[in-house]
């Protein structure tokens, strides 16, 4: 049974370090550090204002990703972070399709770096959903129909549309996460890409509280 859905999922897998490992990464060269919240504050907050990078380096964060294929080639253009994502050579994808909801806007207009958008028409939001679908249960057919008949599977998954969903590991320092979120949570990042930063925005607020409002009070 094929399924359609417009769900963007970023989960926690596992982290290390926290606002006070920022503090003993930017003092590892003297003594006697006291770990006082005003102290870690303060300095947190000055090394961000200031474009201290490397201390933000030495906290990790990994997170489990399940979104579009379109979604996943635009997240691993960051090649800071480290992946590890299903194979379709080894196994075979889930019938999960993504399809555009009601509210995505679908017209495009503008240039590139400053694009708008806009509401699609009745016209365009029908033909958006019927093309999708129709898309999908094609190729879902075809693709089980080749395996069936012993074609290898990573011939078979060619026939799959980016809209089929991954799922995919990424780990990064602290430091890449927020370059990660300066381009993917900024007003003309792809939409869907968004929802996925701001998942990952609000784990780094639950992690790392001060960094994390250092880093939207300071950010250009």
């Amino acid at each position: 049974m094929v399924e359609f859905t417009d769900k963007i999922t970023v989960k926690l897998i596992d982290t290390m370090g926290d606002d006070a490992r920022i503090a003993e990464a930017a003092r590892v060269s003297t003594k006697g550090l006291e770990n006082k919240s005003d102290k870690i504050n303060g300095l947190v907050r000055a090394l961000m204002r200031e474009g201290h990078t490397s201390p933000f380096e030495h906290s990790v964060m990994t997170v489990s990703v399940d979104v579009p294929i379109f979604v996943a080639r635009e997240w691993m253009r960051h090649r800071t972070q480290s992946y590890s994502e299903i194979s379709a050579r080894y196994t075979q994808l889930q019938p999960r399709f993504y399809l555009p909801g009601e509210d995505r806007p679908l017209v495009q207009s503008g240039k590139a770096l400053d694009y708008h958008r806009e509401p699609g028409t009745i016209r365009q939001e029908v033909i958006t959903d019927y093309r999708h679908r129709d898309i999908a249960h094609d190729a879902w057919a075809a693709y089980q129909k080749m395996l069936s008949e012993g074609v290898a599977n990573e011939v078979a998954r060619n026939v799959l549309p980016v809209s089929t969903y991954t799922q995919f590991w990424a780990t990064a320092n602290l430091g890449n996460w927020f370059k990660f979120l300066t381009l993917r949570d900024a007003p003309n990042a792809l939409l869907e890409i968004r929802q996925a930063a701001q998942q990952v925005d609000a784990l780094i607020a639950e992690l790392w509280p001060v960094a994390h409002k250092a880093f939207h009070d300071f950010k250009n």
